[in-house]
């Protein structure tokens, strides 16, 4: 028997059209359902089932949740995404060549209407703690780490 994984990801929100109009954008496809106060989202590359549900709960800070991402495998998608999330109409922020949690990476930062922080990147070197590059070994251990000024 084969059988299909998926990650879920169930966000609560107080902005629920916004949200769903972000989230179209962000996906950049419709929700497979779209109730009063529910959307769900089903993306097969990476394989996802997000959903939205409206909800007075939402957090009131949503920097507990230190973000969210969606790993490529190239520059070259990360580039896409970033053309793809500007036509949408998201304010963006680039990061090219960046050290991030020890690692060599090109991303993409947008928010969404709760705050919720996402990034679309891809790992260019995976550990760069081994370097003789003092400034590679001092930009990895800077803390905190994956913070963009953009969106918070």
């Amino acid at each position: 028997m084969t059988t299909s994984q998926k990650i879920h990801i169930a966000l609560n929100t107080n902005k629920f059209d916004e949200s769903v109009t972000f989230y179209r954008g962000f996906f950049g496809k419709e929700p497979l359902k779209l109730k009063p106060g529910y959307a769900k989202f089903e993306l097969e590359t990476p394989g996802l089932n997000f959903t939205l549900n409206k909800s007075a709960h939402a957090p009131k800070d949503p920097s507990s949740l230190n973000h969210l991402g969606i790993q490529v495998s190239s520059a070259e998608e990360v580039a896409d995404a970033t053309k793809r999330l500007a036509a949408a109409g998201f304010t963006t922020l680039e990061e090219k060549d960046t050290v991030c949690c020890y690692a060599l990476q090109d991303k993409v930062w947008v928010a969404d209407p709760n705050g919720y922080r996402w990034e679309v990147f891809v790992v260019k070197e995976d550990d760069v703690t081994d370097k003789n590059d003092p400034a590679l070994q001092a930009a990895a251990s800077e803390e905190p780490c994956c913070e963009p000024t953009c969106c918070s």
